[in-house]
C-alpha cells in the first residue's frame, strides 16, 4: 500500500552491469519522505552513483521496484523528468557561455521562459552573490563559483526531486557554508533533497535521514543521532560510516 509520506519507495532493487561479475547494488529497499535531507553515503564503488542514476531515469535496474511520488518510475515520462533535479559531482556547464547564458538554456529545458525564466534566474543569482559576475564566461570562474551555477542550474525549476551528487567537493569552506545554507532554503521551500558526500561532518549536520551503502548492500539507516548512538562508543557519524564499511 502506497506510504503518502514517502515521495520515494525502492524494493529490492539491484543492477548487474554487462559483463560484471558482482551486481553493483544488492536488494536495496528503502523509503524517502517527503521534505527530507536523505543523505546516501558510501566509499568509492558503493553503489551510490549507481543508485541515483537509475532514480534519475538514466539506466535502468536489472530488478527491483521504485516509486516516485506515487507512480512507478518509467524513464521516458516528461512529468517525472520534470519533478527531478539534478546536480552532478562533474561541472554540467557550457564554458564558454556566461552564467546567465547557461541558466537561460537549462531553464528553456525545463519549460521556463519570459518573465518566470529571468524572475527567478536573478533570484537565485542574488541568493547566491553572484549577480556581479553573471556576464561572464564560466571558464573565467573559480571552483566555488561553477559549483553555485552548476546548483542553481538544477533548481530554476523548482523541482519536488533535488539529487546531489558531491555538491561541495573542491570548494572553499566560505563556498562550502554558502551552498548548504542555500540548500537548506530550498528544501525549506518544500523540496526533498538526495544527497551523496565524503564528506562526513558535513553529511551529519546537514542530513534528517541517512543510508549507508557498502559493496552495494544496505549497511545501517537511520537518522544521524540514532546511527551514532545505535554503534557503542561512538560520538560521531564519521566513526560510525568507518566501523560498518570496514568489517564488510
Amino acid at each position: 500500500m502506497l506510504d503518502q509520506e514517502n515521495i520515494i519507495e525502492i524494493e529490492n532493487l539491484s543492477k548487474t552491469f554487462p559483463g560484471a561479475i558482482e551486481p553493483s547494488i544488492r536488494n536495496l529497499s528503502f523509503s524517502i519522505k517527503r521534505g527530507e535531507i536523505f543523505g546516501l553515503l558510501g566509499t568509492n564503488g558503493a553503489g551510490k552513483t549507481t543508485t541515483i542514476s537509475i532514480l534519475c531515469g538514466i539506466i535502468k535496474p536489472s530488478s527491483g521496484k521504485i516509486l516516485l511520488d506515487g507512480s512507478p518510475l518509467k524513464i521516458d515520462s516528461v512529468k517525472i523528468k520534470n519533478m527531478l533535479g539534478v546536480v552532478p559531482q562533474d561541472i554540467a556547464l557550457y564554458p564558454l557561455l556566461s552564467a546567465r547564458e547557461n541558466l537561460t538554456f537549462f531553464g528553456k529545458m525545463y519549460g521556463l521562459k519570459g518573465d518566470d525564466l529571468d524572475g527567478r534566474m536573478e533570484y537565485w543569482l542574488d541568493k547566491f552573490n553572484m549577480t556581479q559576475h553573471a556576464d561572464r564566461k564560466i571558464s573565467k570562474y573559480s571552483g566555488g563559483m561553477k559549483r553555485r551555477i552548476n546548483l542553481i542550474a538544477g533548481i530554476l525549476h523548482e523541482p519536488k526531486i533535488l539529487f546531489l551528487d558531491e555538491p561541495t567537493v573542491g570548494v572553499d569552506v566560505q563556498s562550502r557554508n554558502e551552498i548548504i545554507s542555500q540548500l537548506r532554503e530550498v528544501n525549506r521551500k518544500g523540496t526533498t533533497i538526495i544527497y551523496t558526500s565524503h564528506h562526513m561532518e558535513e553529511a551529519e549536520d546537514f542530513c534528517t535521514h541517512i543510508a549507508i551503502i557498502d559493496k552495494g548492500e544496505m549497511m545501517a539507516q537511520g537518522t544521524p543521532e540514532e546511527l551514532i548512538s545505535s554503534n557503542n562508543g561512538m560520538t560521531k557519524l564519521e566513526n560510525v560510516f568507518l566501523h560498518l564499511t570496514q568489517k564488510n
